[in-house]
C-alpha cells in the first residue's frame, strides 16, 4: 500500500507536466490559428499580423507552463532536448501526445467559432482555407514542391532550436527567466518573417498535425494532401524533427561546449529558486 501511495506521489508532477504542456500548446493555437481564420476567411489583418499573432501566442503559451513542464510546446523541442540535454526520453512521447493533443482541441475551438465565415468564403472546405488549420508548400499557392517543404522545415526549425538553446543557456548571455518568453516570441516573429514563404513555418509537428486533424474530423477532406493531391501531413512532421536535432547539434558544436560551465538546473525544466539563488 505504501508503494501506491509513493507510486501516486510520483505520477503527479507527470501529470502536471503533461497538463501544462496540453495547455500551453492550446494557448499558441488559439492565438496562431485563430489569426489566420480571421485573415483568410474575415479579411481582416495580413502576413505581418499572423507573424505578430503567432510570436505573441508563442510568448503566452511559454509564460503558461514554463514552471511547470519547461514549455516546449513542441515535439521537436522536446527531441532536441531529449537528445542533447538530458531530458528523460520516457517523457518524449507523452509530452508530444499532450502538446498535440493540446492543438488539437485549440484548433477545434478556432473551427467551430469561425465556422460561419469559413463556410462563407470556401463552402465546400477545400485547399482555399485549409492552411487556416495546416502548413501547406508555397502557402498552397506557390511553386513549391513537398521537398522544398521538407527543407525548409529543416531549416527553420533547426534556426529555432539552435537560438532556443542560445536563449535559454544560462552559460550563456541568456535573458532574466521572466523575460525569455518574450524574447522566444520574438524569436518565432522573425521566422515567421523570414522563413515562411515556402511551407508556411509549422516548425512544430504538434502546431501542425493536431489542427490538420481537427480540420480533417470537420469537414476538410483534403486536409492530409497538399495542392497537388500528394500526400504532405508527414513533411511538417518529419522535417520539424529532424531540423531541431540538427540545430540543437549545432549549437552544442558551435557555441555550448566553448561556454564556461556552472551549475545548470535539470534538462528541460525551469530551474527552482533555491537553484537561481545558487
Amino acid at each position: 500500500m505504501a508503494e501506491g501511495r509513493s507510486d501516486r506521489r510520483l505520477l503527479t508532477p507527470f501529470a502536471g507536466e503533461l497538463a501544462a504542456e496540453f495547455a500551453g500548446t492550446a494557448i499558441l493555437i488559439l492565438f496562431g490559428v485563430g489569426v489566420v481564420a480571421q485573415v483568410v476567411a474575415g479579411g481582416i489583418g495580413d502576413h505581418d499580423s499572423i507573424a505578430w499573432a503567432w510570436g505573441l501566442g508563442v510568448t503566452l503559451g511559454v509564460y503558461t507552463a514554463a514552471r511547470i513542464s519547461g514549455a516546449h510546446l513542441n515535439p521537436a523541442v522536446t527531441v532536441a532536448l531529449a537528445v542533447f540535454k538530458g531530458f528523460s526520453w520516457r517523457k518524449v512521447l507523452p509530452y508530444a501526445l499532450a502538446q498535440t493533443l493540446g492543438a488539437f482541441v485549440a484548433a477545434l475551438l478556432v473551427r467551430w467559432n469561425y465556422a460561419e465565415v469559413l463556410a462563407k468564403v470556401d463552402p465546400g472546405h477545400t485547399i482555399k482555407t485549409q492552411g487556416v488549420f495546416s502548413t501547406l508548400p508555397g502557402n498552397g499557392t506557390l511553386p513549391v514542391t513537398q521537398w522544398g517543404g521538407l527543407r525548409d522545415q529543416i531549416i527553420g526549425t533547426a534556426i529555432l532550436l539552435f537560438l532556443i538553446l542560445a536563449i535559454s543557456d544560462e552559460r550563456n548571455s541568456a535573458p532574466l527567466a521572466n523575460l525569455a518568453p518574450v524574447i522566444v516570441g520574438l524569436l518565432v516573429v522573425a521566422i515567421g518573417m523570414a522563413w515562411g514563404t515556402d511551407a508556411g513555418y509549422a516548425i512544430n509537428p504538434a502546431r501542425d498535425f493536431g489542427p490538420r486533424l481537427a480540420s480533417f474530423f470537420t469537414g476538410y477532406g483534403s486536409a492530409f494532401r497538399d495542392q497537388y493531391g500528394g500526400l504532405y501531413f508527414w513533411v511538417p512532421i518529419i522535417g520539424p524533427l529532424v531540423g531541431g536535432v540538427i540545430g540543437a547539434g549545432l549549437y552544442q558544436l558551435l557555441v555550448a561546449r566553448f561556454l564556461p560551465r556552472t551549475d545548470v538546473p535539470e534538462p528541460g525544466r525551469t530551474p527552482e529558486p533555491a537553484a537561481q539563488a545558487g
